[in-house]
């Protein structure tokens, strides 16, 4: 494997972060070459920003996106623009957006048709099943590069942490697991496109998907009967594993995932990054009632500081897995989500060296920082956010469902 801008020493692509936070720089983008495949990933939000922007401007024949959310702001209206540019010039642009996570109206995407593009919504009808979200996000360009990760288009996603933006993850790709993504797109314009389309068809989709066996595999989640194909990959992996190192924006797994998670650090060595900042308070408490028991396990757990953590980023051994989908309940058993799983050792390290960067901006969570955080107040608390995220949410949902 060949490996380009090495990471070894971060260099800075962002700004250092505000008063009363401890100094954070946003790495600079770095390319890891392996099994036939580019990754170019994009720590920091502004090349994110700019790295999608060029690929749509760099399109010539057709461009498939999909994303959960799309919002009507600086960033929305760039991302419009650029599309509105390509349609004109020819190119076959087709956007969809999840209807429940989208805040922009169907009115702000009516320019993009006008210009000669399509545009749907992820949309099945109201009811019960609208509570089941497509959590997805893709921009494919030519059907040769596809730009993949945790973000959506909002200006929180762009921004450096000074100004509110989020930490998140960025990857361009190009090689052969590409068309995976172009016959995943293929299906969801078959689901968008069949007025009477329903979650049955979902589930026949995701029992259909063929994620492949070789070293860069495209993993689907979502509401079927048994487990998604991405969580049962990820618990192959935690189960054999002697080394897990995971960024995680909102993270309360089920028991069973917890168990694999204490083993590794009981037999080897288990480093969690989480959320210090975010959107949704529930989500701290959710991951801080587990704390006791992770920890009990010699599992080694940070708060990340400078800003809101939005990133999905797991390794166990020599796999790496990155995309859309959270460490929780509805991530692994009910939304639809995306991930890529690659086998490569060396793309493992270089990513360990991005957590250690962002390690060094979190807060150690010990047991000293326990025994002075857990009263009982707080344990209720975070008790709370728990039964809210993990017991609440995901219930009432999946019942709403039944049969899926």
């Amino acid at each position: 494997m060949d490996t380009i801008d090495s990471i070894d020493s971060f260099a800075v692509s962002g700004s250092a972060v505000g008063e009363g936070q401890r100094l954070y720089q946003e790495p600079a983008p770095f390319v890891v070459d392996t099994a036939e495949h580019r990754f170019s990933f994009h720590p920091a939000g502004k090349d994110r920003f700019a790295t999608l922007l060029e690929l749509i401007d760099s399109a010539q024949d057709t461009l498939k996106l999909f994303y959960y959310m799309f919002q009507d702001d600086f960033a929305g209206q760039q991302v419009r623009k650029a599309l509105i540019g390509a349609a004109e010039r020819g190119v076959d642009v087709y956007l969809i957006v999840d209807a429940f996570g989208t805040d922009a109206g169907k009115s702000f995407f009516k320019p993009i048709v006008k210009a000669g593009g399509r545009f749907e919504m992820f949309e099945p009808r109201f009811g019960a099943r609208y509570f089941i979200r497509n959590h997805q996000k893709m921009a494919i360009a030519d059907d040769e590069r596809v730009m993949a990760g945790g973000f959506n288009i909002s200006d929180n996603y762009f921004k450096p942490p000074e100004e509110n933006g989020w930490n998140d993850l960025g990857v361009l790709i190009e090689g052969p697991i590409v068309q995976r993504f172009c016959d995943w797109f293929d299906r969801l314009d078959q689901w968008v496109s069949n007025p009477g389309s329903q979650y049955r068809l979902i589930r026949a989709m995701l029992r259909e998907w063929d994620h492949g066996d070789g070293p860069v595999q495209l993993l689907m989640g979502g509401p079927t009967h048994i487990t998604s194909d991405w969580a049962r990959e990820v618990k192959k992996d935690l189960a054999h594993g002697e080394r897990l190192d995971l960024v995680m924006a909102y993270f309360s797994p089920p028991r069973s995932i917890r168990r694999l998670i204490r083993r590794i650090a009981e037999r080897g060595k288990a480093r969690l990054v989480m959320a210090g900042l975010s959107d949704n308070n529930a989500t701290i408490g959710a991951s801080r009632a587990l704390y006791r028991g992770l920890l009990d396990s010699n599992a080694q757990i940070v708060e990340f500081q400078p800003s809101k953590l939005h990133c999905k980023l797991i390794v166990v051994d020599d796999v790496t897995y990155f995309g859309s989908a959270n460490f929780d309940l509805r991530s692994l058993r009910l939304n639809l989500e995306i991930m890529v799983r690659v086998e490569d050792a060396d793309l493992a390290e270089k990513m360990r060296g991005l957590i250690d960067h962002m390690e060094e901006a979190s807060e150690p969570i010990t047991d000293e920082w326990y025994a002075k955080r857990a009263s009982w107040f707080n344990r209720f608390r975070w008790r709370l956010g728990w039964f809210m995220v993990s017991v609440a949410d995901y219930t009432v949902t999946r019942r709403l469902n039944i049969g899926l």
